[in-house]
């Protein structure tokens, strides 16, 4: 599989290392009311769902940068990547 790296190009997903899913960037506050059950959901409970899904790579033989790659669970083509810092500003504007 080629991840298209936004700065570097294609890159062998051999470079990367799977960390789950993308929506982890979205890390709860800890001193919330509520927080402990809801750092159990943001730990324990995941989606797995059957075509796109945003994931979180890291290029741990490369530039050492974290990636959101939209794939495709049944087919693994890949229709998206972006940098995982511009996807959490993105996030955080949202607010």
């Amino acid at each position: 599989m080629i991840i298209n790296h936004p700065l570097l190009g294609p890159r062998d997903a051999q470079e990367f290392v799977y960390f789950g899913d993308a929506a982890l960037i979205a890390r709860p506050d800890g001193l919330s009311e509520g927080a402990e059950a809801t750092f159990h959901d943001y730990l324990y409970l995941r989606d797995n769902p059957a075509g796109d899904h945003r994931e979180l790579w890291y290029h741990e033989q490369g530039d050492r940068s974290w990636l959101v790659v939209t794939r495709n669970t049944l087919t693994h083509d890949i229709t998206a990547v972006e940098l995982a810092r511009d996807v959490a500003r993105h996030m955080g504007r949202g607010r």
